[in-house]
């Protein structure tokens, strides 16, 4: 600490932890993009220039990160598309779907996509992230999410997983995830729910205090949108698209944005804690 004031020094321990709890943070998502060519970096330019403008933390990844089998092609195609993230300080974290399991269980993803594991947990600030694998969902697995949940401090707790429990259009809502997931996130407050698989856009209206968005439209051929069962939460807003998410998350407020491709804002949700 040469060179700075001692009643600096202080004031810097007094407050250190406050300033780090009232610090804002955001991360950027997209899902059911690794298709390669010109789709997949049509989406990584458009991530790159909001992020220039709108400054990020982390990029997060949704899931089918990869559908062209080839791990040689997903770390060209990757790279080329969100190397750019690593080179400018951000983090990367992101889950496997589907796809991703069709070679060696998606093992040659964890690297570049930041995962020690199939799940696992993130910090950023005051938020807590877990990354949960929804292709192959475990009883152990299970029982390590309500550990986490039940362990954890943070004013903000979010899941990432691809599989979501509610949706309407080419894919249905997993039903593992709502019998054994759901309950969790309801009794261990978790505020928001993000998810890929459909190829759309879809935001759920809060059940029990929880918002579930939908955002599948990375890169992928997009899904037509249908109705949903009454037994879900009612759909506030659905959109035929592709884009990614812009998460942004203070002390008193979590604000989520879609954006397309054109990198126009096409909904906002906000939340309190």
């Amino acid at each position: 600490m040469r060179g700075i004031p001692v009643l600096c020094v202080l004031v810097l321990a007094l407050t250190g932890s406050s300033a780090a709890q009232t610090e804002r943070v955001a991360f950027l998502a997209a899902g059911d993009y690794g298709v390669g060519g010109s789709r997949e970096l049509a989406l990584g330019l458009r991530m790159k220039s909001y992020e220039s403008r709108n400054p990020a933390n982390m990029l997060v990844f949704l899931g089918d990160n990869d559908y062209t089998r080839s791990p040689g092609r997903f770390r060209e195609n990757w790279r080329k598309s969100f190397g750019w993230a690593r080179r400018t300080g951000l983090r990367v974290a992101g889950v496997l779907g589907n796809h991703d399991y069709e070679v060696g269980r998606g093992r040659y993803e964890f690297r570049l996509l930041g995962m020690p594991g199939p799940y696992y947990t993130r910090r950023l600030g005051d938020v807590q992230l877990f990354f949960l694998d929804s292709t192959v969902p475990t009883d152990r697995q299970t029982a390590w999410l309500e550990q986490q949940l039940a362990d954890s401090t943070s004013t903000w707790k979010l899941a990432v997983l691809h599989h979501p429990p509610y949706t309407c259009g080419g894919h249905s809502g997993d039903g593992f995830v709502q019998r054994r997931w759901v309950p969790l996130f309801e009794e261990y407050g978790v505020q928001l729910v993000l998810s890929g698989h459909d190829h759309n856009y879809q935001r759920f209206a809060a059940r029990n205090g929880v918002t579930y968005v939908v955002h599948g439209g990375g890169g992928a051929g997009l899904y037509r949108l249908r109705g949903c069962p009454s037994a879900y939460p009612p759909r506030v807003r659905a959109r035929y698209e592709h884009g990614f998410l812009s998460v942004s998350i203070g002390p008193d407020d979590l604000a989520v944005s879609a954006v397309d491709l054109r990198g126009r804002v096409t909904d906002r949700l906000s939340l309190s804690p």
